[in-house]
């Protein structure tokens, strides 16, 4: 009997890739089915979804019977099951689970996500709120009984990617460190995938830094010797896996439009580090971290060509109308330094959020 038992489920299993995420090779869904029984379908209606820090989204889900009109087969309950995929799609990160009456949300998603149900077969995922760590692939899992199926959908944020070096210098962060070091700067370390976004933008930067999967990468629009040989192509360069412990780079950041006022304090006198940190307070803001100057800057358009003081010491100003003596050359935001705080005097860039 067991063995007759077996031959049968071996009889209706079978593999094939995820029709809605081609590009994950590797990745197969294992199909289980009742002899006879309609085939459970998942599917996404869009791969990829954009949206931006402290805004909502839902991201598609849909699930049906290959060989009947109804969302569900009525013999069992159907669990649906949505969790957020790691870099190396090795690991997931439960974000919400549902089956029949019982709700169940996740680590930092409790509180701000929930399904669409629109209809019996919808199984679409709201997020509210969105933040910085959102960003990512998530799979959306159907089940009932014994057939399951998934689909993957990508959730982009708008914003920018720039390079990070503290007040030490060039490589002196562990992996580690680098995602603080952009935690600090209201920011988070990194993807890939955004970094190639923000070098098809035109960004160019010779130093390495981390990224959020491990990888030690930097990007080049204008090939020259220093930066790898000025006969190679553009690209994004890549030095591969390091040690996260004791190998030390620079890092590349990515933030968000933020829900707040960006600005640089008008004060009448110029300003060491600490009174800067004081004259922030003072006007009821707090002094300004390099991720919110990005921010301003890309998603903005901010431009002031005073330079200014920012949260981790470091002296920058946003320009985004090239003009002589303010950046001639290309709109960025412009780094001076780290001045000496007890004796250098500038402006400072003031940052207050709204409630």
């Amino acid at each position: 009997m067991k063995s007759l038992l077996f031959l049968v489920l071996i009889s209706v299993c079978w593999a094939e890739p995820h029709p809605n995420n081609s590009s994950l090779e590797h990745e197969r869904i294992i199909h289980i089915q009742a002899e006879n029984g309609p085939r459970l379908l998942v599917v996404a209606e869009q791969a990829k979804i954009f949206s931006h820090r402290g805004g909502n989204v839902t991201l598609p889900c849909k699930f049906y019977h290959e060989h009947t009109s109804t969302a569900g087969s009525g013999t069992h309950k159907i669990r649906v099951k949505w969790t957020k995929l790691t870099s190396d799609y090795l690991k997931e990160v439960d974000v919400f689970v549902a089956m029949g009456h019982h709700r169940k949300s996740y680590g930092n998603y409790q509180g701000r996500v929930f399904l669409r149900e629109s209809s019996e077969n919808d199984a679409s995922l709201i997020i509210t709120n969105i933040i910085l760590e959102d960003y990512g692939r998530y799979k959306c899992e159907v089940i009932e009984g014994l057939e399951d199926d998934t689909a993957v959908v990508a959730l982009n944020l708008e914003g920018v990617v720039f390079p990070y070096s503290p007040r030490l210098g060039r490589y002196n962060l562990n992996f580690h460190e680098a995602q603080q070091a952009c935690l600090d700067q209201d920011s988070v370390i990194a993807s890939f995938d955004q970094l190639y976004d923000a070098w098809r933008s035109g960004l160019d930067w010779c130093n390495a830094g981390w990224l959020s999967d491990g990888s030690v990468q930097y990007p080049i629009t204008k090939p020259r010797e220093p930066c790898g040989g000025k006969n190679t192509v553009p690209g994004v360069r890549n030095y591969g896996f390091w040690d996260k412990d004791k190998s030390r780079y620079d890092v590349f950041c990515f933030t968000s439009n933020f829900n707040g006022r960006f600005y640089y304090l008008i004060h009448p006198t110029k300003l060491t580090y600490d009174e800067a940190v004081q004259a922030c307070l003072k006007d009821g803001a707090q002094i300004a971290k390099v991720g919110q100057i990005f921010a301003a800057w890309k998603l903005l358009g901010y431009d002031r060509c005073d330079a200014g003081w920012l949260a981790d010491g470091s002296v920058r100003y946003p320009i985004s109308r090239p003009r002589k003596r303010c950046s001639p050359n290309e709109a960025a935001v412009r780094f001076v330094g780290f001045p000496d705080k007890k004796h250098k005097l500038y402006g400072v860039y003031c940052f207050r959020a709204y409630n």
